[in-house]
């Protein structure tokens, strides 16, 4: 399984984000792909306000401040 996780550098809440992402990952095996917001005009608009996201084939599972429980629950699926 492949999930997305977008963000931007030097943004606090998406270090800790990915901090949380990978805790989940010691639970369930998936490969994290990064995406830089910043490198890409359309994702940027996208997601400029909302960062970090965790995205799942194509949906968003959660995003700002993400939480432990709800995204092992989101991926348990």
């Amino acid at each position: 399984m492949i999930v997305k996780f977008y963000s931007r550098a030097n943004c606090e809440l998406c270090i800790e984000g990915l901090h949380t992402l990978k805790i989940v990952q010691e639970e369930i095996p998936f490969t994290i792909e990064q995406h830089d917001i910043e490198g890409n005009d359309e994702i940027h608009e996208k997601y400029m306000l909302m960062i970090p996201v965790v995205e799942k084939d194509g949906k968003i599972i959660q995003y700002g401040q993400l939480d432990y429980v709800t995204l092992l629950d989101a991926l348990s699926e």
